[in-house]
Order: C-alpha cells, then sequence, then structure tokens
C-alpha cells in the first residue's frame, strides 16, 4: 500500500505485506518506481529502525538522569541527617528537660523533624511547577506524547517527603530515646 503525503513531501510511504519476506517487498516497490520514475534513486528506510534510532538518544539521556538523580537524592540525605544530627545534638539539653517533665518519644521526635518537614513542603511548593515547566518542555520534542498528571507532582513530593522523614526520624528517635540524665548531669 502506498500513502502519499503533502504536495511538497519528498517521500512516499508505503506499508509492506507481512506474509511476504521484506526484501521482496521492497524489491517490488523499486520495480514499480522505476517503472514510473526510472531516473529516480530510491533510498528506503523502516519506521521501526527510525523509531528506533530517535529514541536512542532519549534512552540514554533517561538512564544519566536516573543516575544523576539518585546521586543527588543520596548526597541530599547525607547532608539532611549530618543536619539533623547537628540539631539533635544543639538541642540534647532541651530535650533532656522535655523528657524530665514529661515528654513523649513521640512528642520529641516530632519536634525535631518539625522543621525539617516544613522546609522540605517549602521546596515541593518550589520545585513543582519548576518541574511540571521542564517536563512539559521535554515532553514537547516527541510526536506522541503524553500530558503530565498533577497527581504525579503530588506522588513526586510525597516521596521527597517520605524520604525527608525516614533519614530525619533515625537520629530524632535517637535522641528522643536517650536517658535525660546523661543531657542534663553537666548542668
Amino acid at each position: 500500500m502506498f500513502i502519499k503525503g503533502s504536495n511538497d513531501a519528498n517521500f512516499i510511504t508505503i506499508r509492506l505485506n507481512s506474509n511476504t519476506p521484506a526484501m521482496q517487498n521492497i524489491k517490488s516497490a523499486e520495480a514499480i518506481l522505476k517503472k514510473y520514475n526510472p531516473n529516480y534513486l530510491t533510498e528506503y528506510q523502516f519506521a521501526d529502525e527510525e523509531y528506533a534510532f530517535k529514541f536512542k538518544h532519549a534512552k540514554s539521556v533517561a538512564v544519566l538522569i536516573k543516575s544523576f538523580a539518585f546521586i543527588a537524592i543520596f548526597i541530599s540525605c547525607m547532608g539532611l541527617f549530618g543536619l539533623s544530627v547537628y540539631m539533635a545534638e544543639n538541642r540534647t539539653k532541651e530535650i533532656g528537660i522535655r523528657k524530665v517533665l514529661g515528654a513523649t518519644v513521640i512528642r520529641v521526635t516530632f519536634l525535631l523533624a518539625k522543621d525539617f518537614v516544613k522546609l522540605v513542603v517549602i521546596a515541593i511548593v518550589i520545585a513543582s511547577p519548576l518541574a511540571w515547566l521542564f517536563m512539559n518542555f521535554f515532553l514537547q520534542q516527541f510526536s506522541y506524547r503524553t500530558d503530565i498528571s498533577w497527581w504525579i507532582l503530588i506522588a513526586a513530593g510525597a516521596v521527597a517527603l517520605l524520604i525527608a522523614i525516614i533519614t530525619i526520624s533515625s537520629q530524632s528517635i535517637k535522641a528522643a530515646i536517650a536517658n535525660p540524665v546523661k543531657s542534663l548531669r553537666t548542668e
């Protein structure tokens, strides 16, 4: 089957019969084209190979993005963990006093994690529109594309918040479980 494009197109799309071998179909198409235009040099390309070539670059970029995203998340978690250790160390006496006055482990953990959660939520609010713009621009480069749903940004924000809470919670719980006598001994 021949499909002719617009008037200014210099190509013809041909759908080959899948029951006959591809080279035989190509030879038949070349014979027909040579019959009507003997001086025309025929070049053929397979659509699946063209799409594979087109998406090869996108796949390699995706692998790089995944690798750098993992490294960035790991470094961010290490920094967040270090910051939570520093905050817990600075607030050791405050935690000890709160525990002596009857604060529970959950309350102390919430107290330490509250500031970090606020910062992560602010970062999500700032990054979500930027991520949507970047992804929308990236998807415009493809002939067939999908739209970005709002729930993807919410899910990504929830995952970021969960990673931050997991990173912070280990140190917060450790500080909340510590014996208040040790932190208040020097006072």
